[in-house]
């Protein structure tokens, strides 16, 4: 039957199947937003645009290594994710995979961004080691299962009694997802940089090692000095005070989710090479 014959019944149950699927689409993008699993998505692209060019130009070898990529590629998707993959099943068996978050996402960053920066005031005043680390678009789900899942909401007086010295969860770091403490005492990997300085210790050298791997942002509390410093795509900023921490966060986690294609800035701050 043509498609100008099909009764209104049938032109409202494409609209509505065509909906849906996009609706899904949208949902399973959210759930790998922020995971690894963004990466293996842009080099998918890359592999079909490739394959594209190389059939226009007539490149049979390259066509055929592309062919090869993309069946075979599927299997190595469910392997290579399948942490990823259990917890979106996860997620959907709980009903959490359809549900809204409370507040705007600007909301949340302005609520964590508070949080950090009193917490870090109060212990760099009494030279309480902290390190924070906070999760942008790479996944740090890795991170998180080495340490003490808490997935509680973010506040400064949890982060301060999370590093208080001698309890069970202040050794290691806490990482940030959002406005949530997903975990407490990770393990972070530590950096192998020789131009790290040699008075810095463990804390300094695990957050510069996770910025190496992960676009998060880090921000430590000396033990022996109470200096505050942050560290940011594999390098680190010293000797900051609690203004200059509180602008770079801002401008860091809220002005880049409100234009990500915004010049780059520069921090006022003393870095160490």
């Amino acid at each position: 039957m043509p498609f100008g014959e099909l009764p209104i019944f049938a032109y409202l149950g494409n609209i509505i199947d065509v909906l849906l699927v996009w609706f899904v689409i949208y949902k399973l993008i959210m759930v790998i937003r922020g995971t690894k699993a963004v990466q293996l998505l842009k080099g998918i692209i890359v592999i079909v645009v490739v394959r594209f060019i190389s059939n226009f130009l007539g490149l049979n070898t390259l066509q055929w290594l592309m062919d090869q990529a993309l069946t075979w590629g599927f299997l190595a998707v469910i392997i290579i994710f399948q942490p990823e993959v259990r917890r979106a099943l996860e997620q959907l068996g709980r009903g959490s995979l359809f549900s809204k978050t409370s507040l705007p996402e600007e909301d949340e960053r302005a609520l964590t961004i508070e949080a950090i920066t009193k917490a870090t005031h109060y212990m760099a005043k009494r030279r309480i080691g902290a390190l924070i680390s906070i999760e942008r678009e790479t996944g740090m789900n890795d991170y998180i299962e080495t340490g003490i899942p808490l997935n509680a909401n973010v506040s400064s007086e949890l982060l301060i009694n999370l590093f208080i010295p001698n309890t069970p969860l202040h050794d290691g770091a806490v990482i940030l997802q959002r406005n949530q403490v997903s975990a407490a005492a990770c393990y972070l990997p530590l950096s192998e940089s020789p131009f790290i300085s040699k008075e810095l210790g463990t804390r300094h050298r695990a957050a510069v090692g996770i910025s190496e791997v992960t676009d998060s942002i880090t921000v430590i509390v000396s033990e022996e000095t109470g200096g505050i410093s942050v560290t940011k795509n594999g390098e680190l900023y010293r000797e900051l005070t609690i203004d200059t921490l509180k602008e770079m966060l801002e401008k860091e986690l809220v002005n880049t989710s409100r234009a990500s294609s915004s010049a780059r800035w520069q921090w006022r701050s003393k870095k160490n090479g």
